[in-house]
Formats: C-alpha cells, structure tokens, sequence
C-alpha cells in the first residue's frame, strides 16, 4: 500500500510514503535518508475504505532503521524499517481516549 507518512518526535524528517507495509516492517520513501540502526517514530493514515471503517486510523509506529537504499531518480530513499511496536488510533481520537 502506497500511504502517506509523517515522522514523530524531534527528528525533523520531512514526510514521506509507505511502499509496503505488513506486521513486522514497512519499507517507506522519504527525502534525505535515516541512519541504520537509528529509532524512529511515524505515523500512517489508513484510509476508511481501505480497512473497512466509517473513519479513518493512525498506525502510530515505533521501529528500527535495517536498511537504507540508494536514492532513487526523484531524490528520495528507500528505507527498511522494523517496526518494535504499534499502536491503532481512531480518527478523531486523541491517545488514552475511551
């Protein structure tokens, strides 16, 4: 699934795209790259009618940098990332909302 994606916390990474997603890892495009090895925290909206859903949900990620490929024509990098744990968000909702 190609979905757009913004990084958390005080990386200041510019966002980017999933290019695949599954359970344990996600392989995203972004400007610029990530060191490997390196924590990150992003977030990806997952549409209403792509999981079935009256609204939209946030998958809040927390993973690991495994890979960084070379940059492609448009400049962007490919980037493997673990994901350590993950978390589904409502739209609408804020986090430890009932």
């Amino acid at each position: 699934m190609h979905l757009p994606l913004r990084f958390l916390g005080d990386q200041h990474i510019p966002p980017g795209s999933t290019a695949n997603i599954s359970a344990a890892g996600v392989y995203l495009w972004v400007d610029g790259g990530l060191a490997v090895d390196s924590a990150i925290e992003f977030e990806i909206t997952l549409p209403a009618e792509s999981i079935g859903a009256e609204h939209d949900a946030r998958l809040h990620c927390h993973g690991r940098v495994i890979r960084c490929d070379a940059k492609a024509e448009d400049g962007r990098t490919g980037v493997a990332c673990l994901i350590e744990r993950y978390e589904i968000e409502r739209a609408g909702t804020e986090r430890g909302d009932d």
